[in-house]
């Protein structure tokens, strides 16, 4: 039972939302949070390889992947602020089968966290690769870097003078050299993932919010920035001009042949909101305030007001995050498109960030490689950086749930920040383990595939069934809601589609 002073803290904690433009302006910050995380290794890595692979054809599923999921994200943060619960106690009152402790999407969450991990070695791995080309840590990896720079060089060339695929044999002219596969990866790597690792631990252990915030804000804005500008360079150069009719057809809906399905599938699950971050969205919405600030739901016309309020600034967050991840996402898909697909030139198992970096090799000539793999190395550990802090906390919230930890509340940020330190370590034993960054990152986005359909139906269930009257959206927002889920429920049933009885 809350004491007087409890209940006069609570008091304390309720906040009038701001009305005025630069009042709102202080309370943004849980959809900078989600957008630095999400820049990162769905962009960067899975769609610029789903645009290198299907070329603009489906630019159509990038823009849907990144529009269609605000409005499951505004029902989850609407859900927090209403009830004050946080999204995996809300999850675990879905209605469906059960253990004693906990229920179906619960159980699907915990193993669907385990493959988020993975994802994040693979992310590890990636920064390790690009820490290996700007500072090779022994000879072995100075030599490496030779060669699979000339190996590239030789692919690229290879491929803008001749129709056939570089990898496919010798031509005339051309003397095939070993492909980048086919060479063995130095220790750098290693030595660089493990300090990385390391130093996230401990830096996420005394991290805090506003460091998380403005550190995020500043890695994505410098990288995407960089991208635009590499884009319309582009168009200077005939031969990588992004053409009219070329955007067009990717807003065709047309499908590709080959496996530029099944990538883009599993780039769905991880481009926009993904199924991890819908999820973690409502822990920064909590972090930040608004449902503290709202305060206990009473009923009353002034709990109403205040209610409202802070769902539309909420709403206003959520739209922010959404322009500056769907811009972002665009740009390095059409990049992927325009250079890596016109010349068929796909990156293999060790030499990823390399191979990508040859997007802006046509603009920025010999500074290009330097300029991507610092923008990378700051867009990649953002991500890795944000799911551990933002993961830390639903991984406390989990174990809770499932009776491992007892529920009480003083003890949680101790346990987040022991959580996000371990968190960090764990990515770096998986990678140690797989040393493949591209499919550590695909396998999550499969996995993060199915899972939509399941905080679809949820965010259906928040609405329809713990909504209250006063705070219901409008008939517009309903028919983009049910669009939204409508559009997960597909992309998910088809992964289990193409990965179960398509084989």
């Amino acid at each position: 039972m809350k004491t007087e002073a409890d209940q006069q803290a609570a008091a304390n904690s309720v906040i009038d939302p701001p009305r005025s433009f630069l009042k709102t302006l202080k309370y943004l910050g849980p959809g900078i949070i989600i957008a630095g995380s999400i820049v990162g290794s769905g962009e960067l890595i899975a769609t610029t390889l789903l645009g290198a692979e299907a070329g603009f054809t489906l630019l159509w599923l990038i823009l849907i992947g990144c529009i269609i999921k605000i409005f499951t994200q505004v029902e989850f943060g609407r859900h927090t602020v209403i009830w004050s619960k946080t999204p995996l106690d809300a999850l675990n009152g879905i209605p469906g089968p059960r253990t004693k402790r906990a229920n179906w999407i619960l159980w699907y969450w915990a193993g669907m966290t385990c493959l988020i991990i993975t994802q994040q070695g693979g992310i590890l791995g990636g920064v390790g690769q690009a820490m290996t080309m700007i500072a090779p840590l022994t000879t072995e990896g100075k030599v490496y870097n030779q060669q699979v720079s000339d190996n590239i060089r030789y692919k690229v060339n290879y491929a803008l003078n001749s129709n056939s695929s570089p990898n496919t044999g010798t031509i005339e002219g051309h003397k095939k050299i070993p492909v980048a596969m086919h060479l063995k990866s130095p220790p750098d790597v290693k030595y660089w993932v493990v300090i990385i690792a390391i130093i996230t631990s401990v830096t996420l252990y005394f991290g805090r919010f506003n460091i998380i915030q403005w550190a995020s804000t500043i890695m994505v804005f410098m990288f995407t920035v960089t991208s635009f500008i590499n884009i319309g360079m582009l168009q200077s150069y005939e031969k990588w001009a992004i053409k009219w009719n070329e955007l067009v057809s990717g807003l065709s809906f047309n499908i590709p042949d080959g496996s530029g399905v099944a990538i883009g599938l599993a780039t769905f699950g991880l481009i926009g909101m993904s199924s991890s971050e819908l999820m973690t969205y409502p822990y920064w919405c909590i972090e930040k305030g608004y449902a503290k600030f709202t305060g206990k739901k009473d009923g009353s016309a002034e709990w109403i007001k205040r209610a409202k309020g802070w769902i539309k600034i909420m709403r206003i967050d959520s739209l922010a995050c959404m322009v500056v991840y769907t811009f972002s996402t665009v740009a390095f898909y059409v990049m992927g498109a325009a250079v890596l697909g016109r010349i068929k030139l796909m990156p293999e198992k060790t030499d990823l960030i390399m191979t990508l970096s040859e997007m802006y090799v046509p603009v920025f000539g010999s500074w290009a490689q330097t300029i991507f793999v610092t923008g990378s190395i700051a867009v990649l550990y953002s991500t890795f950086f944000l799911a551990g802090a933002g993961n830390s906390r639903m991984v406390v919230d989990g174990l809770k749930l499932f009776g491992v930890l007892s529920a009480d509340e003083n003890k949680n940020a101790y346990r987040a920040r022991v959580v996000s330190a371990i968190w960090p370590l764990s990515a770096l034993g998986l990678y140690m383990w797989f040393e493949a960054p591209l499919p550590m990152v695909l396998w999550s986005g499969v996995a993060q595939s199915l899972m939509l359909p399941m905080l679809g139906f949820a965010a259906l269930t928040f609405r329809y069934r713990y909504m209250v009257d006063d705070l219901k959206p409008g008939r517009l927002w309903d028919v983009f809601l049910w669009i939204s889920c409508a559009g997960m429920f597909v992309v998910g049933f088809w992964v289990i589609y193409s990965e179960v009885f398509s084989k």
